[in-house]
């Protein structure tokens, strides 16, 4: 039974437990990620975790702090490029970080072995992951001042001179605006000409053209002799009406004068 026991060996002595860790940290602050066993990423995260907490400016904040976090590293990294890169670039980024400066992500099992491979990266060299993501902003909350109420700041009221300013501002904005439209008038304007030429040529070039004119000419000779037509059919008929009754007349006054003579015969 393993009680109590809470490191994981790896099967490994500690030796070779303590460098291959070692080995592994230096790899992760250089390349930002690497490619390992579970168990070992699990265990380099441990490991690496609280060295970075070291190098963050705000525990090296004088020389003394420094050189001490800086030996106490290079103890455990045995590695002076890796020191220096851990005490300037990742302690630049990592810096607003508190804690959780690695992501474990599984990749499956090996095809030899079987084993449960993951990769272990820098959660804050990662591009993809924070693209989209904005910076939160940062605030500290005290606990002594939680009982006190917070006061509220009175709303200053404006006097007469302060409101007169605002509306000298305020008129001298509008005044702004104005001189801003009168100027973009111009341009409006010669638009309207352009346009105004383009319909004055269209007109010309109308009139240029004898063949419209032509047309134009016999199909107004065509409805004027149309129009005649129908007017003189009327009057024709009012003729013809005219001479029948007169007609109709005469031998009723043919008839009247033989039946007079007869009568007096």
């Amino acid at each position: 039974m393993r009680h109590g026991k809470k490191v994981n060996h790896l099967g490994r002595k500690t030796a070779h437990r303590k460098a291959m860790l070692a080995n592994m940290a230096c790899s992760l602050i250089e390349h930002k990620r690497i490619n390992t066993t579970v168990a070992k990423a699990k265990a380099l995260r441990q490991f690496v975790e609280p060295l970075i907490t070291k190098s963050k400016a705000e525990n090296n904040q004088t020389t003394e702090k420094g050189t001490h976090n800086r030996r106490i590293v290079f103890q455990n990294l045995r590695d002076k490029y890796a020191v220096t890169e851990l005490f300037s670039a990742v302690a630049e980024k990592v810096g607003e970080r508190p804690g959780g400066y690695t992501r474990i992500i599984k990749l499956g099992n090996r095809l030899g072995d079987n084993a449960d491979m993951a990769m272990i990266e820098l959660v804050d060299f990662n591009e993809i992951y924070n693209a989209d993501k904005p910076k939160k902003k940062t605030t500290r909350r005290s606990r002594r001042g939680s009982g006190a109420k917070a006061e509220i700041a009175p709303v200053p009221v404006p006097t007469s001179k302060e409101g007169e300013k605002a509306d000298a501002e305020v008129k001298a904005d509008v005044k702004a605006k104005a001189d801003t439209n009168e100027k973009a008038e111009p341009k409006v304007k010669a638009d309207t000409k352009k346009d105004v030429d383009a319909t004055a040529k269209a007109d010309t070039t109308e009139k240029a053209d004898p063949t419209v004119k032509s047309d134009t000419k016999k199909d107004v000779d065509v409805t004027a002799k149309a129009d005649t037509t129908e007017k003189a059919e009327p009057k024709a008929d009012t003729d013809k009406k005219v001479a029948t009754k007169s007609k109709a007349d005469d031998d009723k006054a043919a008839g009247s004068d033989k039946k007079t003579d007869d009568s007096k015969e």
